[in-house]
């Protein structure tokens, strides 16, 4: 039959408590102003079964709380003023747990009750057995309602209780609540055996018992009691199981099972609390003890002891200890190793033979090991100065003492005995400022020998020096990064070192990093002093920096005039001084260098560079060269013919710069005083209208600009307009001779024809069309042949083209190239190309007489050569597009004895005589601006006309190389030298 409903259970417990409450004291919360709750006040639990208590107060910041009671605990949860927790496995009869709380130093407490019930069937019908309430049972009505409640004496053991009703009687059944598992050992070794054993006392009947014996959910064995006597009661499973290493810390209980179904009861079940199992493993051997043989007193020392194979290692526990002292390890896990480290502290008390102990326990069983230290004491060695701190040149006394043991040194002498101190004298030098006296000890301890040391440092007063290693007395520095200057002075005390410039001036911030500018050039006196004295020093400080071009010294835009002499000269800052050098853009051969002769071919944009060792700066220059107007045949002809009605103007276009204003006037006749109509250079707006007639005539067209002005005669004609016509080519439209420079912009050959409709005009050049270049050069000189053509026929011309190029000094070489003796020859040969051809002049080094020249000006000769003809000299070629020159150094060297052997005063009147007669001729010449060479060949006069008269040779003068050691040295543009070598017999 099913029991009594939940519900129905609790009520009747509900009514039972209430009978219990005459029994305990229920009374309210107290009045107090601050109370403790414990809730429930009174609770009824199954025998075995769980409860939670909540413990509280209204105490705003209580000091301490808790819950007294012999209950099992399972879980707490906690707050401020609260505690709750959980008591499991109640069996007792009856408890009184107390709930308390610390509050303005009083405690704070309330009680409770908590009482345990058990249950019996009978027949159908569950009592509820008491065992706090003697002599009193429950009984719940079960499938007949209308059953009376019966009240019967409490069970003792073998009591029976007879059904009322129904056709049989059924012994008293008792749930298995005890399950007992027989306590495990505290300790089992892995790998052997242990008995599990489990007894559940009074369950019955035990034909319907079944206990298993577990590891955690795992069945280790299962035994039911079948066919045992109705009557017996209790029940008893026994097992041997083999201890593991997995088997550490798991948990081994006892199920039991009474299955009641048959009898139409349940099947009620119960298990033992769970027991833990530890396992242990721990090697036979001892353990590994690092510990130093000897300790000093006062010092301290690492020890270590290590043991592998124990399991678990976090079990084992760990004894070190030297002597009596115990040395508290920290104990380092690995698996199954550990290692146990301490410090060892030695006292005096300890001296002598100690023994260092390493004791592991693990389960009931220990390893030891121990070591034998020796602890000693062993004062360090006393080092003393009679003066730590001399003036040099005075004596001092050095002192190494120890104790009465040990043994001194004192820089490598020994004492003679142990105990005896070791002294040394010396008189103190600059050299022994800072010097360390070294000071050793030795003592014998147990067969080992043990060292210590002591030093001290020695300090020299002297005055400063300045040393060019700490010092130097030039620096060379960059400008920009920041640099540390330093100058630093020995001396005892340490100098103080102020460095100023001579005058007063700027102060170098020595020691400090900063940033280095030009404006620290310059010569400092540095001045080291301390208590001691002083020394003074003399430094320079260069800054180099890299070039600069700004627009003072090389300005963006430079006009020259034709004509005039001038030179591109660009002045850059920087140190060390930098080259500066000009080149054409789009023409790297092309150096602008020296005095020149304008010319308009010398407009155009240079590349000016200027570098020295710290870099370089590049800026481009712009020269603009302004000449006067121009008349050229092709753009202002000379016979114009008007075709009347065809539109078109006399176009007079004239070469000049700035533009020159052109306008043409009648000159006689009808067109005295007439304007010819030009046509503009660019088609505008403003074009001036077309004559519907047009006086013939001649017509004086001007040209005019700021440099001057220029005149051509146009002769006007006039005819009607003609029909078609084929093309007409003649000198006047394609000249068969033309001249283009090298270097100029390419431009089409000057050809053009006349026909209606206007012919177009073709040029090539052995069949080759004309090249696309930008850039005139010489390959470009020979023959085309121009074509005309237009609908009504062609006609053909053939056209020279002569390519003329700026001189160029091709060679300057001097002969004889394996030397000259004094009072021998020389010559000086000079090759220039050039078209047209060059003028060659010479410059040669004042005071040079009898100077010969070819007929050409390319050879310059000296016979017996003398000391007057060292010097530079330069070869000049220049044509009418321009001059290039280069230079070659001759130096005249050897005994000229013989000038000394003629006497003093003979030598003297020679030289009188000769530097009176250069001089007329020189002047003489000059003056006469004569230029004939045949005529001044071998004499002094052709100095002066090629060396020292006036124009483009002349004016090079100002141009020169650096001289050789020896011989003749040529300094040409790019930079080659050439020698030559005059030596005496």
């Amino acid at each position: 039959m099913p029991g009594p409903s939940p519900g129905l259970r609790r009520a009747l417990l509900g009514l039972w408590a209430a009978l219990g409450l005459g029994l305990f004291d229920l009374s309210a919360v107290s009045q107090e102003p601050f109370w403790a709750d414990l809730q429930p006040r009174v609770a009824f639990v199954e025998r075995g079964g769980s409860l939670w208590l909540n413990c509280s107060t209204n105490c705003p910041r209580p000091e301490r709380g808790g819950l007294e009671t012999s209950l099992r605990r399972n879980g707490t949860q906690r707050g401020l003023r609260w505690l709750a927790r959980q008591l499991v496995d109640i069996r007792e009869p009856e408890t009184q747990p107390v709930c308390f709380f610390r509050c303005a130093r009083r405690t704070l407490q309330a009680r409770g009750l908590i009482r345990t019930f058990r249950e019996f069937w009978v027949a159908s019908r569950v009592l509820h057995y008491f065992p706090s309430l003697p002599g009193t049972a429950l009984w719940v009505p079960g499938s007949s309602p209308s059953g009376p409640t019966l009240c019967v004496p409490t069970p003792s053991p073998g009591f029976q209780v007879l059904a009322f009703q129904g056709p049989r009687t059924l012994p008293l059944a008792e749930r298995p609540d005890r399950v007992e598992l027989v306590q495990l050992p505290s300790w089992q070794p892995v790998g052997e055996n242990f008995t599990l054993s489990c007894r559940v006392p009074g369950a019955g009947p035990r034909a319907s018992l079944t206990l298993t014996l577990l590891r955690g959910a795992q069945e280790l064995i299962r035994r039911s009691f079948a066919g045992e006597p109705p009557r017996a009661r209790g029940a008893v499973l026994t097992a041997t199981v083999l201890a593991r290493r997995e088997d550490h810390g798991a948990n081994f209980s006892c199920r039991a099972e009474l299955d009641l179904r048959p009898h139409g009861l349940g099947l009620f079940e119960n298990s033992s609390a769970p027991r833990e199992l530890r396992t242990f493993s721990l090697s036979p051997d001892p353990p590994r003890l690092a510990a130093p043989r000897f300790l000093e007193v006062g010092s301290e020392r690492p020890v270590s002891c290590a043991l592998d194979r124990l399991f678990p290692a976090s079990e084992a526990r760990v004894y070190l200890a030297l002597g009596d002292q115990n040395l508290s390890p920290d104990v380092t896990l690995d698996g199954d190793a550990l290692v146990a480290t301490a410090t060892a502290t030695a006292s005096a008390e300890q001296e002598g033979a100690r023994q260092l102990v390493c004791n592991v326990t693990l389960g009931g069983e220990n390893r030891e090991t121990r070591e034998n230290v020796t602890i000693y004491s062993f004062p360090a060695p006393l080092l003393t100065l009679s003066e730590p701190s001399i003036s040099e040149g005075q004596m001092v006394t050095v002192t190494c003492a120890a104790g009465a043991q040990a043994l001194v040194t004192l820089e490598g002498v020994p004492a003679a005995v142990p105990g005896q101190p070791v002294q040394l004298q010396l008189n103190a030098t600059e050299n022994d400022d800072r010097r360390s006296f070294f000071c050793n000890a030795t003592l014998d301890v147990d067969g080992e020998t043990l060292i210590k040391n002591r030093s001290s440092e020695l300090r020299v007063l002297y005055a400063p020096r300045l040393d060019d290693s700490d010092c130097p007395r030039s620096w060379t520095w960059p400008e920009g990064p920041e640099q540390t200057l330093r100058c630093e002075a020995r001396g005892n005390p340490e100098p103080s070192v102020h460095c100023a410039r001579s005058d007063g001036g700027a102060v170098l911030a020595l020691g400090l990093l900063g940033p280095v500018t030009r404006a620290l050039s310059g010569t400092y006196r540095c001045k080291a002093a301390n208590d001691q004295g002083e020394a003074v020093k003399d430094v320079t400080l260069t800054v180099e920096y890299a070039p600069a071009l700004d627009s003072v010294g090389c300005p963006e835009r430079i006009t020259w005039v034709e004509g005039t002499e001038a030179s591109l000269s660009c002045v850059a800052h920087g140190f060390p001084p930098p080259d500066v050098s000009c080149v054409r853009s789009g023409d790297l051969g092309a150096v602008l260098e020296g005095l020149l002769i304008v010319a308009p071919e010398h407009a155009g944009t240079y590349r000016c560079e200027a570098t020295n060792a710290r870099g370089s700066a590049a800026k481009n220059v712009i020269i603009t060269v302004e000449y006067g107007p121009r008349f050229e045949e092709p753009s202002c002809p000379s016979n114009w013919t008007w075709v009347e009605g065809s539109g078109r103007l006399f176009s007079c276009e004239v070469d000049g710069k700035p533009q020159p204003s052109v306008e043409c006037v009648g000159s006689g006749g009808t067109t005295e005083g007439v304007l010819l109509p030009l046509a503009p250079p660019d088609p505008s707006p403003r074009a001036p209208s077309i004559p519907s007639d047009l006086a013939p005539g001649t017509y004086i067209c001007n040209a005019t600009n700021r440099h001057g002005s220029a005149a051509k005669t146009v002769i006007v004609s006039s005819e009607c307009e003609r029909g078609p016509a084929p093309p007409e080519m003649d000198e006047s439209t394609c000249p068969s001779h033309q001249t283009w420079l090298e270097g100029a912009e390419a431009a089409a050959l000057a050809c053009a024809a006349r026909g209606r409709p206007s012919p177009g005009v073709r040029c090539s050049r052995e069949g080759t069309p004309w090249p696309e270049q930008q850039l005139v050069s010489r390959e470009d000189a020979g023959t085309y042949h121009c074509v005309a053509t237009n609908a009504h026929g062609t006609d053909s011309r053939t056209v020279t083209v002569g390519v003329e190029y700026r001189p160029v000094v091709a060679e300057l070489a001097a002969s004889p190239p394996g030397g000259v003796r004094p009072g021998g020859n020389f010559t000086l040969t000079c090759r220039a190309e050039a078209w047209p051809p060059a003028q060659i002049s010479w410059r040669a080094p004042p005071g040079a007489l009898n100077i010969g020249l070819s007929s050409n000006n390319s050879t310059l000769s000296v016979a017996g050569a003398m000391g007057s003809h060292g010097g530079e000299y330069e070869c000049a070629a220049t044509n009418a597009h321009g001059r290039h020159a280069r230079r070659i150094t001759v130096r005249v060297a050897g005994p000229w004895l013989w000038v000394a052997v003629g006497g003093a005063a003979g030598g003297a009147a020679l030289l009188a005589a000769g530097a009176g007669l250069a001089f007329y001729v020189q002047s003489t010449a000059c003056k006469k601006g004569e230029y004939n060479v045949q005529e001044a060949e071998s004499s002094g006069e052709a100095v002066c006309l090629n060396g020292a008269g006036g124009g483009a040779g002349g004016a090079a003068g100002a141009e020169g190389g650096p001289e050789a050691a020896g011989g003749a040295a040529e300094s040409p543009a790019e930079g080659e030298v050439f020698a030559i070598q005059l030596t005496s017999a």
